[in-house]
């Protein structure tokens, strides 16, 4: 309880009062893409650095991306070699912020491509806004999660203790967002083995089936969907 007590004193650092409208309309220049297949990180990661050159140069709609990869690890700017114990799977270095983490089927990822410029320039609100979101979501499908102070990641409960069921990993240039969030709906927990996720050994992490909870890919897609508007109004520049 005291965890999600100070979860919820935290949710005040990014609010934005009012402004549902402007995100309403907002939501006009943001693509969605749901990937029907698997697809390779490399291919994926070059797609999205691409998308967000063409956001940057005004010449593409900002983007949802939701996708799945084959299993693969990567390691953000602060991995650390220690950190990866079993490279069992391909390992990809990436521009994101964080430290090595598992990509793999039954993991529901989404990048997320938005121009800050044209909505709140604030580093700290974007990432806590995206957290709420995916928190909103897993919610939506009945399943409570919270921010863990001090922590990176998104948390639950399992059996009574914490567990991480999400990642956040992000990238800001020229105040446009790469990367995004992966959540655990059913990936084989044995592959985060390979490494210490997110640079946390102290805490396991689970999934919704792990927690008895079915959630297909397209029933969480439609919960990030049901969800994104508050979501972007966060992200509403100040007057």
């Amino acid at each position: 309880m005291a965890v999600l007590a100070a979860a919820q004193s935290l949710a005040n650092a990014c609010v934005k009062p009012g402004g549902g409208a402007i995100a309403a309309a907002m939501t006009k220049s943001v693509k969605w893409r749901v990937e029907p297949a698997p697809i390779e990180y490399a291919q994926a990661h070059a797609e999205m650095e691409a998308r967000a050159a063409a956001v940057t140069a005004h010449q593409a709609q900002e983007l949802v991306w939701l996708l799945e990869h084959p299993p693969v690890y990567t390691g953000g700017t602060s991995a650390d070699l220690s950190e990866l114990l079993d490279p069992r799977f391909p390992v990809h270095a990436t521009g994101r912020g964080g430290r090595y983490t598992y990509h793999g089927p039954g993991q529901r990822i989404g990048y997320v491509v938005l121009d800050l410029r044209a909505r709140r320039r604030d580093v700290r609100c974007y990432v806590h806004a995206l957290e709420g979101w995916v928190i909103a979501a897993l919610g939506e499908v009945g399943i409570a999660a919270f921010r863990a102070p001090g922590r990176i990641g998104i948390w639950t409960l399992d059996q009574g203790r914490e567990a991480k069921i999400g990642a956040i990993g992000v990238r800001i240039r020229q105040w446009v967002t790469l990367h995004g969030f992966a959540v655990n709906l059913d990936p084989d927990l044995t592959h985060f083995g390979g490494i210490v996720p997110c640079g946390i050994a102290e805490f396991p992490v689970t999934s919704a089936a792990a927690l008895g909870v079915s959630v297909t890919a397209a029933r969480f897609d439609a919960a990030l969907e049901a969800t994104f508007l508050p979501f972007l109004d966060r992200l509403a520049a100040t007057a």
